[in-house]
């Protein structure tokens, strides 16, 4: 019997508009209702992950940063799992040698060095994942939720790293080549001590600490909560949802997931715009998966 349940958010319990729709907020309010304990498990950080949960009404735990951090349903810091900021360092220099925008997620919030340029990506998802809207509608549509997502813009990252209270939690950066270009530098930036590479989107790869997983981050608060493995159940369309999905009793791919991930996952689901995660919960709670 599912006992808890940890949804991705981009490509999974969100719309291609960003939002959760009525049909995904009932069943997530269900399952809570039954006493599922229902979290989040996202490569967003706590700001980005938290306005459509309280949009929709939703109070529940977060995963977020990949597995860099968990809270509890009050906001309560449960861990933290950073990169140390000589390998952060050292990630930044690869990064700026192969002339890629790239952002710092920290304990103080998210960093960018430039506006235009994170506009510009953020516009490129909603181009890819909304159908029928131009590039045009896609910047103007961009620009609305860019301004309502908490970040800061720094002249260099350099001076976060030196100040000692900061935390680097993860390292995400864009192309437009996609895997072809990313990923030999990918294999690079995994020489590197304890650090973590995956992706959550096809022109992105993702740097965490190599134990700021969101399987090992599910695992260890079901063991908080005395709650077994085979009674999670776990959503997700990415790469970076792998190793949750692997950790769990009971899967589900999204229907809009990469083919390499539905491989591994139990079930498939129904797409994020057509209540995917929703019908996934039902079913469930139905089939007593």
């Amino acid at each position: 019997m599912i006992k808890m349940i940890a949804s991705d958010m981009d490509g999974t319990l969100l719309t291609s508009h960003l939002a959760i729709s009525e049909k995904n907020k009932e069943a997530v309010l269900k399952a809570q209702e039954q006493g599922i304990e229902f979290m989040v498990a996202t490569g967003r950080a706590y700001g980005e992950a938290k306005p459509p949960l309280e949009e929709a009404g939703i109070r529940c735990g977060m995963i977020t940063g990949n597995g860099a951090q968990g809270f509890d349903a009050d906001g309560n810091e449960i861990f933290t799992i950073s990169i140390n900021k000589k390998i952060a360092k050292e990630i930044m220099g690869i990064l700026r040698e192969n002339n890629l925008y790239f952002e710092l997620m920290t304990t103080h919030g998210v960093y960018s060095e430039s506006q235009p340029q994170r506009l510009e990506n953020f516009a490129t998802l909603l181009a890819e994942n909304i159908p029928h809207i131009t590039f045009k509608m896609a910047i103007a549509m961009a620009s609305t939720h860019v301004n309502m997502l908490p970040i800061s813009y720094v002249e260099s990252y350099d001076e976060l790293l030196k100040n000692s209270e900061v935390e680097v939690l993860k390292i995400i950066t864009f192309s437009d080549g996609g895997q072809e270009v990313l990923q030999p530098i990918a294999e690079v930036i995994e020489k590197l001590d304890d650090v973590h590479v995956t992706s959550s989107f096809p022109n992105n790869i993702e740097v965490n600490h190599k134990e700021a997983q969101k399987g090992v981050a599910v695992a260890k608060i079901a063991e908080a909560k005395g709650i077994s493995l085979a009674d999670v159940m776990t959503i997700g369309d990415n790469f970076n949802d792998v190793s949750m999905l692997e950790v769990a009793g009971v899967s589900f791919a999204m229907g809009n997931a990469e083919p390499g991930v539905k491989q591994i996952a139990t079930y498939e689901a129904e797409t994020n715009v057509n209540d995917g995660v929703g019908k996934a919960i039902l079913r469930a709670i139905s089939e007593n998966l």
